[in-house]
């Protein structure tokens, strides 16, 4: 038994691509992949709670890549 064949709770992740393949294939890290897994299933689970999450997420990734610009951008100055 493959793991897409066994849903260990709930039917919200039960579509034709699941999000751990979106997210596998795609090779999105942990911030990227939580937002996809919230924003596919708010839906079917939780509403807007999910997408307050994935919007959590997403400014996290946000401000991670705002920190690396300072940090180059200072590094460029030096």
């Amino acid at each position: 038994m493959q793991a897409n064949d066994r849903q260990v709770s709930g039917t919200h992740y039960q579509t034709d691509i699941q999000p751990w393949d979106f997210i596998v294939a795609n090779k999105l890290g942990y911030l990227e992949g939580n937002i996809i897994k919230y924003v596919c299933r708010y839906k079917e689970k939780n509403g807007i709670v999910d997408l307050h999450k994935a919007q959590h997420y997403l400014y996290k990734l946000i401000e991670g890549l705002e920190n690396v610009s300072i940090e180059e951008k200072e590094g460029a100055s030096t």
